[in-house]
C-alpha cells in the first residue's frame, strides 16, 4: 500500500511539474506572458489527482492614501492549508481607464504572483525579468513620429504606463508633457 502525501509533498508535486503557457501578448512591449488565468488552467489536472483545491482571497486596504491589493492563494488537502502572498498598488492615476478597470488590473496582476509565489513559476523570461533597466543605451522617443504615436495610443488605451515607455525609450521632460 503506498502512502498519502502530505500536503508539503503534494505541493512539490505541482511545483516540478507545472507547466503554464505564456498564451497572452502584450502588443506594446511585443512579448507573451501568463495570466492568472492561465496559471489556474495548468493546475487543473492536479486538483482531483493529488485531493487539493485552490482558492484564491482578495483584500483592498490602504497605505498612505494609495488603494493596496493583496491577492493570496492557497492550496488546500481539506485539513490543512499553505497560502502565499502578493501585493500590488492601484494605479490611480493610470490613463484611459477608469476606476473598475484599474482596480480589476490590479487584482490580475496580483492574482498571477500570489499563484507565481506559491507555485514557484520561474518568471525569467518575462519582460520584468529581462528588462536591461536602461543599462543599453535607449533611443530618444520624438514626438510626431509612429513611435510616438503607437506610445500615445497605448497610454490613452491603458494598455502601457509612461514606466513602461521608459524601458524601451529614452523620454524628454517636452514629450512626456505631449503624451499625457
Amino acid at each position: 500500500m503506498s502512502k498519502e502525501l502530505t500536503l508539503n509533498e503534494k505541493l512539490a508535486t505541482i511545483q516540478t511539474n507545472l507547466k503554464a503557457k505564456k498564451s497572452r501578448r502584450n502588443s506594446f512591449g511585443n512579448y507573451l506572458f501568463r495570466s492568472a488565468e492561465d496559471v489556474l488552467e495548468a493546475t487543473k489536472p492536479f486538483l482531483i489527482e493529488l485531493g487539493v483545491s485552490i482558492t484564491i482571497r482578495e483584500e483592498v486596504t490602504e497605505l498612505c492614501g494609495l488603494p493596496i491589493m493583496t491577492s493570496t492563494a492557497t492550496l488546500s488537502d481539506g485539513i490543512y492549508e499553505i497560502a502565499a502572498t502578493a501585493v500590488v498598488a492601484v494605479d490611480m492615476n493610470q490613463k484611459g481607464m477608469q476606476a473598475p478597470q484599474k482596480f480589476g488590473s490590479a487584482s490580475s496582476y496580483a492574482k498571477k504572483y500570489s499563484l507565481g509565489n506559491l507555485f514557484l513559476i520561474d518568471d525569467t523570461q518575462d519582460s520584468d525579468a529581462t528588462n536591461t533597466h536602461n543599462k543599453e543605451e535607449l533611443p530618444w522617443l520624438n514626438e510626431n513620429t509612429p513611435q510616438f504615436n503607437k506610445v500615445k495610443k497605448a497610454l490613452s488605451e491603458g494598455t502601457a504606463t509612461i514606466a513602461d515607455v521608459r524601458t524601451k525609450y529614452k523620454v524628454s521632460t517636452k514629450v512626456e508633457g505631449l503624451l499625457k
